[in-house]
């Protein structure tokens, strides 16, 4: 049995029906009581990971663990080893916790505390364990969806700086061949798209896929600042927009990882752009 935490979030619900097709025994934990799409056979369990007494309910007799922290992120709850307590009492042989690429690069920033922590945690624990650290995520580009509907135009800072973004279905395959094989403990894969592309040549791609002319307009840092604390924590900005606007030699840095676990190339942004055009339109 393989317990998925955050399962109806960007990664997660990918990575619960790979598992089920793969013939698993799947438990979905979320926050939300009753979660649409789920698919069938697959078991449901609402929990919360920064509650490691409500998550010991969930986890008894399970092989494999993923964990994925959401709210917690940045929040200042229990311990990340009461929760790895819980997964090995419990007969957990398998931990995959996903990271990100920031713990290796820019190890002080103090908004990926947390994730440090259970990083630290995770490692020191008795199951075997994968880490994965994604760069950043070709969905992210899904906060442009309205603006390309409504205006047919992206706005973005720092158009001409290119990261290879990742596509979060990449993320989930990787997490399941970590979940379900041999080979891959005490592993921490760093997981990057196959090419390195900038916001004004996603938007390039994007009016390619639509067949239909879609602007870039490219914003200032403090324009940029000001949309993403609209929906962004104050202390996660900065070091956001460094990442995108000053990015390390590592944070452009293409990883084989991706290729080397999953046996092909990891998707591009267009492939990516593809699946999820309808958003556009």
């Amino acid at each position: 049995m393989i317990v998925v935490t955050g399962a109806t979030g960007n990664i997660g619900r990918t990575l619960v029906p790979l598992l089920a097709e793969a013939g698993e025994e799947v438990v979905a934990v979320s926050r939300q009581p009753h979660p649409a799409g789920l698919r069938a056979g697959v078991r449901h369990a609402q929990a919360d990971v920064g509650d490691a007494a409500g998550m010991r309910p969930v986890l008894d007799g399970a092989d494999a663990f993923f964990i994925l922290l959401g709210g917690e992120l940045n929040g200042h709850g229990e311990s990340p080893e009461a929760l790895l307590d819980a997964a090995e009492e419990a007969g957990v042989k398998r931990v995959v916790l996903l990271s990100s690429q920031i713990n290796s690069t820019r190890p002080e920033v103090l908004s990926h505390t947390r994730l440090r922590e259970f990083e630290a945690a995770v490692r020191a624990s008795g199951p075997d364990f994968t880490i994965l650290r994604p760069g950043g995520f070709a969905s992210n580009a899904s906060a442009w969806a309205e603006s390309v509907r409504t205006k047919r135009a992206v706005f973005a800072p720092f158009g001409d700086v290119a990261l290879p973004v990742i596509d979060p279905a990449d993320i989930a395959g990787v997490a399941a061949a970590a979940l379900r094989e041999d080979g891959h403990a005490g592993r921490t894969y760093e997981l990057t798209g196959p090419e390195a592309i900038s916001p004004r040549r996603q938007a390039a791609v994007i009016s390619r896929a639509l067949g239909e002319d879609v602007a870039f307009v490219e914003l200032s840092r403090e324009d940029a600042h000001a949309h993403m604390a609209q929906f962004m924590p104050e202390e996660v900005i900065g070091g956001t927009l460094d990442v995108l606007g000053v990015p390390l030699p590592a944070e452009r840095e293409i990883s084989p990882d991706v290729e080397r676990v999953l046996h092909r190339p990891a998707g591009s942004f267009g492939d990516w752009v593809a699946r999820n055009l309808p958003a556009f339109r």
